[in-house]
């Protein structure tokens, strides 16, 4: 049974974030909030994690559609292939933000290491962005579907944590999370390829 640490007004605390941080490092999965709604993920270079991802998500690992949370840009050059001036532009004025961009990456390590392509994401949350300073590599993530045939993602931080506390480590609560999930966008054509509309404004692209 995982544990919930709460957060109050989105205002990061370093001793609950270094506790998410020693969970992470031991393949654990935690639960967290983003800017758009709340997700659960494991470290991208802890393999144990990262199969207890692939087993809940019920897909193999090295086909998980699973998004990278980075840093920052710095970051995001270890993983994806160069960018001309215009991607990184669009890039800029997106991130961070409600965007998850689909780029060409570069060799990755297993078990990834098959992939030609990646989801990025680099969140506009206080408490994600603080976590990140934290960790060593980026946060493998994925959305939290709801099982309701109408509602596509819960938002109540007690119902989320009451039906997965028994897959999870920890759950990092800050408040209602939203419903609206990333815009997600292909940008391994030479024009950007909407995949899903979410909450990111298209203006932007």
């Amino acid at each position: 049974m995982g544990d919930v640490l709460k957060f109050y007004q989105s205002k990061p605390n370093l001793k609950i974030l270094n506790k998410a941080a020693y969970v992470l490092e031991k393949g654990g999965l935690i639960i967290y909030p983003t800017d758009t709604v709340y997700a659960l993920g494991c470290l991208s270079n802890n393999n144990k994690g990262l199969q207890r991802l692939a087993n809940i998500k019920g897909i193999k690992l090295d086909k998980a559609p699973f998004s990278f949370f980075m840093r920052d840009f710095n970051d995001l050059s270890h993983y994806v292939k160069p960018l001309d001036n215009a991607t990184f532009k669009l890039l800029k004025r997106c991130l961070p933000g409600p965007f998850t961009f689909i780029l060409p990456c570069l060799k990755l390590p297993k078990p990834f290491e098959k992939r030609k392509s990646i989801g990025i994401r680099m969140a506009n949350h206080p408490i994600l962005d603080a976590l990140m300073d934290f960790l060593k590599a980026p946060l493998i993530t994925t959305s939290l579907h709801d099982e309701d045939e109408i509602l596509d993602y819960t938002t109540d931080p007690d119902i989320i944590y009451e039906r997965w506390e028994s897959k999870i480590d920890l759950m990092l609560e800050d408040g209602f999370g939203g419903n609206i999930p990333s815009t997600v966008v292909d940008l391994c054509s030479p024009l950007p390829q909407i995949v899903r509309e979410g909450k990111g404004d298209l203006n932007l692209l």
